[in-house]
């Protein structure tokens, strides 16, 4: 992903990369999503002074009236420190959803299975659309 791409081109490449892979390398989709999203922040930080970007964003939201948009977008923030650093606080917030929305496994019966399921379908697809409604909303 060229980092001289805006965020819809950048998205346009990652799912083009995303579908080459056949859907069956979990890990490289995981690599992909935390790229994506990593590079969303990084690019959209400047709407913010300091301090973490996924939690302003979701405040400025709700703030915004747009209590789903929030909800997606701290969704994948979560699952993608998931991706990153394993089990921690954001994975037990996972587990503790109503409603998540992507499978988020326990972590205890299998030590090699994902403790958030990126191959199943719409995993990958949700979290360009969350990166890019929220692009939207940033900029325009």
């Amino acid at each position: 992903m060229d980092t001289s791409q805006g965020i819809v081109e950048t998205v346009a490449a990652a799912r083009v990369v995303v579908a080459g892979l056949g859907g069956g390398d979990s890990d490289k989709v995981a690599a992909a999503a935390v790229d994506l999203f990593t590079l969303f922040e990084a690019r959209m930080q400047h709407h913010f002074k300091r301090g973490p970007f996924s939690r302003k964003l979701k405040a400025l939201l709700l703030e915004a009236g747009k209590p789903d948009l929030a909800n997606r977008v701290y969704q994948y923030y979560l699952a993608v420190n998931v991706l990153k650093h394993g089990k921690g606080a954001s994975h037990r917030e996972l587990l503790a959803l109503a409603t998540p929305l992507f499978m988020v496994n326990q972590g205890q019966d299998d030590a090699q299975a994902p403790l958030i399921d990126v191959i199943t379908a719409g995993f990958f697809d949700g979290l360009c659309e969350v990166v890019l409604e929220a692009y939207d909303f940033l900029e325009n």
